[in-house]
């Protein structure tokens, strides 16, 4: 069978590589009305940073923002400060995590929702941000676009910037489906609080899915492609009625070895890392052109996926995160 050349670099590790290459083949054969992409959105189709920089998650766009006070802006690091390392700690478990997450969203939006921001300024609070997209996205997107291919977004960020950061960039497509954190304003406009359920990373999964019908009306596209960058994201997809070929790709962004390690004891489902210590991201350059190459593979005649020579520049992910 064919390989794809690009999920062999250094710096894409494979956990169970003659299982991973045999789901490519089978998500091949199936073909792209079989298809469906899910996706984390911060940190995964964002990028964590950038010379050495980090950048901005949908939650942090709003945290340092004008229209938060320096005292907001203060408690809203501390919260930060305090919780983000329990969040990507690799010695806590699940169990333990999960209601520690709970308080930090809770409290977050909390805060923010003490800070009278205006429906009408989130989109010149997304211009004026540093958030940035991996370089590449617009031929992800727009292929998947192109080719009717699904991109269900599922996110513990802020669906209002999310949704801002991808209609800012021209690829808030009609195949794109967001579900996230949203916020809820009042008649004047003002947020007040944000809607239920709360999303937070290690609750992403059918739980806070149920009353809606997005994957049951998906119920023929069985092939599905997974994109995350934290544990919490491996059960994505647990909604999607039938599953018979999955792909799950991480991104290692943070803490790359501890976490690389804390993966591999992870249940077994095929699956490929990326990971680059450095925080410049290049290393995710393979994944993401390995995706591309599966998708051209699929559909055939799916021109513009395939890698072209200056596509290793402009597929690079840089280094950023809550």
């Amino acid at each position: 069978m064919p390989k794809v050349p690009e999920l062999e670099k250094a710096t894409v590790r494979i956990q169970q590589p003659e299982r991973v290459l045999g789901t490519i083949r089978a998500i091949k054969e199936q073909g792209i009305n079989k298809l469906q992409v899910i996706s984390d959105f911060d940190m995964t189709l964002s990028r964590f940073g950038c010379n050495g920089r980090r950048c901005p998650t949908s939650h942090n766009i709003l945290d340092n923002s004008r229209v938060i006070s320096e005292d907001g802006k203060k408690k809203l690091r501390d919260l930060l400060h305090y919780y983000y390392p329990i969040e990507i700690d690799p010695n806590r478990t699940l169990e333990e995590k999960r209601p520690l997450m709970v308080e930090w969203w809770t409290r977050a939006h909390e805060l923010l929702s003490q800070q009278k921001i205006q429906k009408g300024d989130i989109a010149q609070i997304v211009r004026e941000s540093d958030v940035m997209l991996r370089d590449g996205f617009n031929e992800l997107f727009d292929q998947l676009h192109k080719y009717n291919i699904p991109l269900f977004i599922f996110s513990a960020g802020v669906g209002d910037i999310l949704e801002e950061i991808i209609r800012q960039a021209n690829v808030f497509y009609s195949n794109v489906n967001v579900v996230s954190n949203y916020m809820d304003f009042d008649d004047n406009g003002v947020l007040t609080r944000f809607k239920g359920p709360l999303i937070h990373t290690y609750n992403k999964n059918n739980s806070v899915l149920q009353g809606t019908e997005y994957f049951q009306q998906l119920s023929t596209r069985t092939s599905i492609i997974l994109l995350g960058d934290s544990m919490g994201d491996l059960t994505m997809a647990d909604g999607v009625p039938s599953v018979e070929n999955i792909l799950k790709i991480g991104f290692l962004n943070d803490k790359v070895g501890v976490r690389s390690s804390r993966l591999a004891s992870a249940p077994a489902f095929p699956r490929c890392e990326a990971s680059g210590d450095s925080g410049e991201g290049q290393a995710a350059v393979p994944v993401i052109q390995g995706v591309q190459e599966i998708l051209q593979a699929a559909g055939g005649c799916m021109e513009g996926l395939g890698v072209s020579a200056e596509l290793p520049v402009r597929l690079g992910l840089c280094q950023g995160g809550y």
